[in-house]
């Protein structure tokens, strides 16, 4: 009967992200999410870009979600 060898095994090391290659991405995203907040929390209560109810009426929930007053 042969005796298995025991194998060194592989240790993972975590991949580095340059904060240059990070940084567009993570201001593009905050910029879309601090629009996304905008028109749920600002658009046609206090202030107002589009006329009518349209966007009141898609981002009615989120804003309730969200604990802002609508009416």
């Amino acid at each position: 009967m042969a005796q298995a060898t025991a194998q060194p095994s592989a240790v993972a090391t975590p991949a580095v992200l340059p904060i240059k290659s990070i940084l567009p991405w993570a201001v593009f995203f905050g910029a879309l999410m601090l629009l996304a907040l905008f028109f749920v929390g600002a658009e046609q209560g206090a202030t107002a870009i589009f006329a009518g109810e349209g966007v009141h009426e898609w981002v009615h929930d989120g804003r309730h979600l969200l604990a802002f007053p609508c009416h």
